[in-house]
């Protein structure tokens, strides 16, 4: 090994231990704590040494929040495929988003809480641009992916969805929308958190793959029951 390969080698070893150090210390004191000085304590390097590494603590976070989202994406994954149905799988990976965020409420907020300038979405990516006074980078479209982490878990939900053509990304941002929710407002106290099971219910019944099918059998058997009370 190179001289050029110990040193690139020690640098993402040195880049890994400071993102960890943080997530640690965000999850044990909350992120008011975690600051540069504690970071270089906890790591045994000097601020300037992580200085060159990231450019102060809104970096750090941002790159918490990256490692989140893949932690995020590959526990809905996971629960999605082990599911043994369609409706299964969005229940599943319902109580797998739900799971994370009370398992890990730091590194949630990092993703989804606190503020930050990753977009989630092509409209986000070009408000964020505008801002900036920039246009799209060039060789690229008007319309830009967002990164490949939280579209990574986004597709999760996306392939959960169930809904009719063209509106996938629709329902899902729904899905998100709600299951963010549930997490947040039950961690505040806000909703007693024993009744998630029940929510999570409610959700499954309006956006299963064969929700739209249940309500439709259901109106036409109140229908039936209707028009043969009639009858009698």
């Amino acid at each position: 090994m190179s001289s050029t390969e110990r040193r690139e080698r020690e640098r993402a070893r040195r880049h890994q231990l400071i993102i960890t150090a943080a997530r640690e210390l965000a999850e044990a004191e909350g992120w008011d704590a975690v600051t540069t000085r504690r970071l270089a304590e906890r790591v045994g390097y000097s601020q300037p040494v992580l200085y060159s590494h990231f450019k102060g603590k809104d970096a750090i976070v941002r790159a918490v929040a990256a490692e989140g989202f893949d932690d995020l994406a590959a526990a809905l994954r996971r629960a999605r495929r082990t599911a043994g149905s369609p409706r299964e799988a969005l229940r599943a990976v319902g109580r797998a988003y739900l799971d994370f965020a009370v398992a890990r409420p730091a590194l949630y907020a990092a993703m989804f809480v606190r503020e930050t300038d990753v977009p989630f979405a092509r409209e986000a990516q070009k408000a964020q641009d505008a801002q900036k006074g920039q246009g799209p980078q060039q060789g690229q479209g008007a319309q830009q992916d967002p990164p490949t982490a939280p579209r990574a878990a986004f597709e999760e939900l996306v392939a959960v969805a169930g809904a009719g053509a063209g509106r996938g990304e629709l329902d899902a941002e729904v899905i998100w929308s709600a299951l963010h929710g549930l997490a947040v407002l039950a961690r505040a106290g806000r909703i007693p958190p024993r009744r998630q099971r029940e929510r999570l219910d409610v959700l499954v019944e309006r956006f299963a793959p064969d929700a739209a099918d249940r309500r439709k059998a259901s109106a036409g058997q109140d229908g039936s029951g209707t028009a043969g009370g009639g009858d009698a």
